[in-house]
């Protein structure tokens, strides 16, 4: 099974999480943190930071390593590093690629439909918190 190397952004504004919601391919409509692949050559981090232009046109301060999924799905393996994330000062966010976006407090976590990955980063946030 091919195994796909991504990296995800838990970006925080206080005590709230911003999720996406994705726009395209199979798991289309499905909750996730934002993030996508790391190119040949690339740190985490630096993946980290262009996904975040490309897909968010949003700077972002990567802050610690949270935790890493590795999740079998169907047709692939996914091996996703997740990181803490800041929006940098007077950086906004513009959704590119995904079709919605929200702002979840921790009560609130459960209220979208996560994809299977990311399931197990909610799981995560809750263990280690937002401090």
């Amino acid at each position: 099974m091919k195994t796909i190397y991504v990296v995800a952004a838990v970006i925080r504004d206080g005590d709230k999480i911003f999720a996406t919601q994705r726009g395209y391919g199979d798991y289309k409509d499905g909750w996730e943190f934002p993030g996508g692949k790391i190119e040949d050559g690339e740190t985490p981090e630096k993946a980290l930071v262009r996904e975040m232009r490309e897909e968010l046109e949003a700077e972002i301060t990567v802050g610690d390593h949270l935790v890493t999924v590795e999740h079998d799905y169907p047709d692939f393996h996914l091996s996703m590093q997740c990181f803490w994330a800041e929006l940098k000062e007077g950086s906004h966010m513009k959704l590119l690629e995904h079709e919605a976006a929200k702002w979840l407090s921790p009560d609130k976590l459960d209220s979208v439909d996560w994809l299977p990955a990311d399931v197990m980063v909610v799981e995560a946030i809750r263990n280690k918190g937002t401090e």
